[in-house]
C-alpha cells in the first residue's frame, strides 16, 4: 500500500460541508478491505452511501470496505443540531496475490457428502457467534499482533487448492511452530470456542460494534465462551488443526458479515 492509503481524514469545518460546525475524524488505511474507525459529535447520525452506520453513545463508529469494494464513497454526518458534513472517500485499489497450495487431502478440498451436515452446523454456529455484538469500545484502542512469526499468507489472495480455484483467503497467516502462544489483539468477549471442520480449533472474539476477530487452526484454546479477555492475554496456541498444511495462525477480522483485512488495523509486522 502507498503512504497515501495510511492517511488520516480529519474534517474540521471543511469548506465543502453544507453546515460544517462539528469535526469529523476518520482514521485508517483508505483501501479496499479496510476497517476505518471514526468519531463525530455525540448525538450525530452517520450515513455511508446513504446507508445508516451505528454510532455509540460517545460518537464513535466504524465502517468497512469489502475486498472488491468500489473506490468512491460518500460519508454524511448529520449533527444533532442540524448541521451536515459530507465527505468523499476515495479508496486505493488493490491487486491480490494468487496462492497455490498443493498436496492437500482430496476430502479437504472437496469434502465428502458425509460431512455436509457438520459443515452446515459449523456455519450456523459461526453465524450465531457473530450475530450479536457487545457495546465494548476497546476496538478504538491500538490493536496488536496476536502472535509472533513471519507472515505466510495475506488477505484477499486467490487460493487454488490442488489446482481447483477456491474462495479468496480472508485472513492474514502468521507461521510459527505448534504451541506458539496466541494473544488477544485487543479486549473482547469470547463468542465461539469450537472444533470446526475447515478451520479446526477456532476462537471468535467480539470487540464491540459488530467487529470480531477470528483465530483459526489453533492447537489449544485456553478460554471459554463468555470469557472477557484483556488485550495481551493468552487465548490459545498456534496449531495445524482443520484444513492446514502446517502450523500457523489464520487471523481474521469481520465487521458483521463483511470480511476485512487485519493488516489495515495493526501496524508493523508480527515478527518485529
Amino acid at each position: 500500500m502507498s503512504d497515501a492509503s495510511a492517511s488520516q481524514l480529519v474534517d474540521e469545518n471543511a469548506p465543502n460541508s453544507t453546515q460544517a460546525t462539528s469535526p469529523l475524524k476518520l482514521n485508517g488505511k483508505f483501501t479496499q478491505g479496510a476497517l476505518l474507525r471514526g468519531e463525530v459529535p455525540k448525538g450525530s447520525t452517520v450515513l455511508l452511501n446513504e446507508q445508516p452506520v451505528a454510532v455509540n453513545k460517545d460518537g464513535k463508529f466504524v465502517v468497512g470496505f469489502a475486498r472488491d469494494a468500489k473506490l468512491n464513497h460518500v460519508l454524511t454526518v448529520k449533527a444533532a443540531k442540524g448541521s451536515v458534513i459530507t465527505r468523499e472517500i476515495t479508496l486505493e485499489e488493490r491487486e491480490y496475490d494468487i496462492q497455490r497450495i498443493d498436496g492437500l487431502e482430496s476430502k479437504m478440498v472437496t469434502p465428502p457428502a458425509s460431512v455436509t451436515a457438520r459443515i452446515n452446523k459449523d456455519n450456523r454456529n459461526v453465524a450465531k457467534a457473530r450475530g450479536n455484538s457487545s457495546d465494548l469500545d476497546a476496538l478504538f484502542t491500538r490493536f496488536e499482533w496476536p502472535a509472533k512469526g513471519p507472515i505466510t499468507g495475506v488477505y484477499g489472495s486467490q487460493r487454488i487448492l490442488n489446482g481447483v480455484p477456491k474462495w479468496p483467503h480472508y485472513g492474514v497467516d502468521v507461521g510459527a511452530p505448534t504451541g506458539t502462544p496466541v494473544f488477544a489483539p485487543v479486549d473482547g468477549v469470547v463468542t465461539l470456542a469450537d472444533d470446526l471442520y475447515y478451520s479446526g480449533n477456532t476462537l471468535i472474539l467480539d470487540h464491540g460494534m459488530q467487529v470480531f476477530s477470528t483465530f483459526l487452526h489453533l492447537d489449544t484454546m485456553t478460554v471459554n465462551v463468555g470469557d472477557y479477555v484483556k488485550k495481551g492475554e493468552q487465548i490459545g496456541t498456534i496449531g495445524a488443526t482443520g484444513r492446514a498444511t502446517g502450523p500457523h495462525l489464520d487471523w481474521r477480522i469481520n465487521l458483521g458479515k463483511m470480511r476485512l483485512d487485519p493488516q489495515t488495523i495493526v501496524s508493523g509486522n508480527p515478527d518485529d
